[in-house]
């Protein structure tokens, strides 16, 4: 075989948000591009079911599917301590709820951003602390549009959740850089996943107008982003925050 950058061979990559949407597709992107696969998600009978679907892996280990409750400090610091030296992490998982500003509680405020900001930084945190990131390993988070390139009428949690992420990607990047550590982003549109549920089919309608390809996203176009992150190819990319968003923002 000739030689491939966007090669996976002999990586080990850990994929949070694994049981469905865009983490089960990355999984198996990058299970076909070579890649030994550790998927996690709090939906076990879900995330059994994806691992099912990886090709196998291209050293003849197994792949693995931990369930765990990443908000649950006990099973975040179990999984980092079952995890092997890590080549590749994609923190993915994630929520939305749509909330006008007057109507938002603190009760939903403080769940979603646990989910979507607490838990990918201590999971980060504590991976990097215990020496789980390969030098030269590449770190994705799965960021939105939402917020860093607009804003949505109800979208005030998530996106706010979504730009902490980012900025959280970019002081990674400059922390750990002189390591070898590459981390970026990528940020979405709609993406055809559950997480849409939140609109109804009219507002779904009004939203695909924006976009110059006329349709949103499929879950494989945003994982072949991140498989290009987290290979060779991207040796040199750190600190970035990948736009796949069919050109929505482009008006």
């Amino acid at each position: 075989m000739g030689y491939n950058p966007f090669s996976l061979v002999g990586k080990t990559i850990l994929v949070t948000g694994g049981a469905g949407g865009i983490g089960s597709e990355v999984g198996r992107v990058c299970a076909q591009l070579g890649a030994r696969i550790i998927l996690t998600d709090i939906r076990e009978d879900a995330l059994l079911a994806a691992l099912e679907t990886l090709s196998p892996c291209s050293n003849g280990e197994r792949h693995i599917a931990i369930k765990t409750d990443l908000t649950n400090a006990e099973e975040l610091a179990s999984l980092v301590e079952v995890c092997p030296v890590l080549d590749g992490y994609v923190c993915n998982a994630g929520v939305m709820k749509l909330t006008l500003t007057q109507f938002i509680t603190e009760e939903e405020l403080t769940r979603i951003q646990k989910i979507n900001l607490n838990a990918p930084i201590l999971l980060t945190r504590t991976l990097l602390k215990k020496k789980k990131i390969a030098k030269g390993g590449s770190i994705v988070f799965t960021a939105s549009a939402a917020g860093i390139y607009r804003v949505s009428p109800g979208n005030a949690i998530y996106a706010t959740t979504k730009c902490g992420i980012d900025a959280f990607m970019r002081t990674v990047a400059l922390e750990f850089g002189s390591k070898g550590i590459r981390c970026n982003s990528v940020n979405p549109g709609m993406v055809e996943t559950a997480l849409i549920d939140a609109f109804t089919e009219e507002e779904k309608q009004k939203e695909v107008q924006n976009y110059p390809l006329r349709r949103f996203a499929q879950p494989k176009d945003i994982a072949l982003g991140i498989a290009y992150l987290l290979s060779d190819a991207s040796s040199f990319v750190t600190g970035t925050a990948l736009k796949i968003d069919g050109g929505m923002t482009l008006s």
